[in-house]
C-alpha cells in the first residue's frame, strides 16, 4: 500500500496510541520493578520471582484476553452510533470481567502446591509458591479495572488509563522499596513485599477506573442505557464470549510458551532462570509497548469497520503496522547496544549477567517479529477475526517453537540460548502468517472506491 494512502492515519494513530501504549507499560513495569528490587536480595529471589510471574501470567493473560473483546464491539458500536448497545456492553464488560477475574483469583490456590511438581529447584520452589498465592488475588482488582478501561479505550478515552497505569507505578515502587527491603519501619518482608505492593497498587487502579467511568459527564449517556447491572443482557455476554474467549486462548498460547519456555530453563538450574527473568523482563517491555499500538489499531480498525468504511478499515491496519515495525527496528538497535549493561540493573552475578547478555541479543533479534504479530493480532480484532490467530499461535508456538528450543536446548548443548532461538522462530512465524491474514482479510472487506475517515 503507498505510503501516501495511509499517511493521514499516522497522527490520529499515534494520539490514539502514545497513553495506550503507556498504559499498557504500566502493567509490565509493575513486573520490571519487582524484578529489579528483589534481584537485589540476590538470584535465588530472581528466579523464584520468574517461576512465580511464568505461572501467574498464564491465568492473568486469558483473563485480559476475554476482557479486550470489549474495545472492538464497543468501537464498532460507536461508529454506528449506538448508545443502547453501548450501554448493554458497558454493563456485560465489567461484569464478565469481574465474574473471570474472581474464578482466576481462585487458581492460585490451586496451583501453588503444583509448582514442586514442575522440576525446579527446591529453593526456587519454597519462595515462588507464596509469592504466587497474593499475586493471584490481585488479579480480581485487575480484572475489574480492565473491564471499566476497555470500554473507556473503545471510545477513544485512553488517557485516563494512562494516568492511573502510572499512578499505580508510583504506588507499586514505593510500596516495594518499602516492604522489600524494611525502610522507615515498614516490615522487611523481602519477596513478597513486592507481591503485597502488587496487590495494593491494582486495588487502586481498580477503584479510580471504576469511578471514572460511572461519574464522568461524558459517558452520562452510556450509564443512562446501562441498565441491569446485576442481570447483564445474555445475547451481549454471549457476544463478548464469543469474542474474548479466542482472544484468551490465543494469548494464553503465547504467553504459555514462553512461561513454559522459563519452566524448561528452570531445568538448567536458578542461574539460568534468574538470566532468563532479566532478558523476558526487558523484552516485555518493548513487547508491551507494541501492544498498545496494536490496541490502537483494534481501536482505529474496529471504529472504521462500524463505520462501513471497510477501506478506511484497511489503511488504519498498515498504518499501524509501519508505526510498530519502525519503533521495535529501533529498540531492537538499542539492545543490541544496550546488551552488556541492562543486566547490571537487576544482579550482579557475573554467571547471571553474562547468560542474559546473551539471551538480550536473540531478543533484539526478536524485537521485529514480536511487535509485528502482536500489532497484527490487534488489526485482526478490529475485523472480529479472532479465531484463525488462535490456531495459528497453537501450531507455531507449541507444535513448532517449543519443540524446537527444547531440541537446540537440551540435545544440542545450547542451553537457555536454543530455548531462545526457538521462541524467535515461533514469533517469525506467527508474525508472517498474521501479516498476510490481515491482507487478505482486509482485501476481501474493503469497498472498491475508498472513501477514508482518516480524519476521525
Amino acid at each position: 500500500m503507498p505510503l501516501a494512502s495511509i499517511r493521514p492515519h499516522i497522527k490520529p494513530t499515534l494520539l490514539l496510541a502514545y497513553p495506550v501504549v503507556l498504559s499498557q507499560l504500566g502493567h509490565i513495569m509493575v513486573s520490571v520493578c519487582d524484578s529489579v528490587m528483589v534481584g537485589q536480595t540476590g538470584k535465588i529471589p530472581l528466579a523464584a520471582v520468574s517461576l512465580g510471574v511464568s505461572v501467574n501470567t498464564v491465568v492473568m493473560i486469558f483473563g485480559m484476553g476475554i476482557s479486550f473483546a470489549i474495545t472492538p464491539l464497543v468501537a464498532a458500536a460507536d461508529g454506528k452510533r449506538d448508545v443502547p448497545a453501548l450501554g448493554r456492553l458497558l454493563t456485560g464488560g465489567v461484569w464478565l470481567s469481574a465474574v473471570a477475574g474472581l474464578l482466576l483469583a481462585g487458581v492460585g490456590f490451586l496451583v501453588a502446591p503444583f509448582l514442586k511438581y514442575l522440576d525446579q529447584p527446591a529453593e526456587v520452589v519454597a519462595l515462588a509458591a507464596p509469592w504466587v498465592r497474593v499475586l493471584f488475588v490481585s488479579l480480581l482488582p485487575l480484572m475489574i479495572f480492565q473491564g471499566f478501561k476497555q470500554f473507556a479505550e473503545g471510545l477513544g478515552l485512553t488517557r485516563q488509563a494512562m494516568t492511573l497505569s502510572i499512578l499505580a507505578n508510583v504506588v507499586n515502587a514505593l510500596l516495594c522499596y518499602l516492604l522489600i527491603f524494611g525502610h522507615f519501619g515498614a516490615p522487611k518482608l523481602g519477596m513478597m513485599g513486592a507481591a503485597w505492593a502488587t496487590l495494593v497498587a491494582r486495588i487502586l487502579m481498580a477503584g479510580f477506573m471504576a469511578t471514572y467511568v460511572l461519574r464522568a459527564q461524558r459517558l452520562a449517556p452510556y450509564r443512562a442505557a446501562a441498565t441491569h447491572w446485576l442481570r447483564p443482557d445474555g445475547a451481549t455476554i454471549r457476544r463478548l464470549l464469543g469474542l474474548g474467549a479466542p482472544i484468551g486462548v490465543q494469548m494464553m498460547f503465547e504467553m504459555g510458551a514462553f512461561s513454559f519456555s522459563a519452566i524448561m530453563i528452570g531445568w538448567l538450574g536458578a542461574t539460568s532462570l534468574a538470566a532468563h527473568q532479566i532478558a523476558i523482563n526487558v523484552a516485555s517491555v518493548t513487547y508491551m509497548a507494541a501492544s498498545g499500538i496494536g490496541a490502537a489499531a483494534t481501536i482505529r480498525v474496529g471504529n472504521f469497520r462500524g463505520h462501513g468504511d471497510a477501506y478506511g478499515a484497511r489503511q488504519a491496519g498498515f498504518t499501524a503496522y509501519l508505526i510498530t515495525f519502525l519503533f521495535m527496528s529501533t529498540m531492537a538497535l538499542l539492545l543490541i547496544v544496550g546488551r552488556g549493561l541492562i543486566p547490571h540493573f537487576y544482579n550482579h552475578d557475573p554467571q547471571v549477567v553474562a547468560q542474559a547478555s546473551l539471551l538480550l541479543l536473540i531478543a533484539a533479534l526478536f524485537q521485529i517479529s514480536d511487535g509485528l504479530q502482536v500489532v497484527g493480532l490487534g488489526a485482526l480484532r478490529g475485523l472480529e477475526d479472532v479465531k484463525i490467530p488462535s490456531i495459528v499461535s497453537l501450531l507455531a508456538y507449541w507444535a513448532i517453537a517449543l519443540p524446537f528450543g527444547y531440541w537446540l536446548g537440551f540435545h544440542r548443548g545450547l542451553g537457555a540460548t536454543g530455548v531462545w532461538i526457538g521462541l524467535l522462530t515461533g514469533l517469525s512465524l506467527v508474525a508472517g502468517m498474521l501479516l498476510w491474514r490481515f491482507r487478505q482479510h482486509s482485501a476481501a472487506l474493503a469497498a472498491p472506491v475508498p472513501a477514508s475517515l482518516a480524519s476521525r
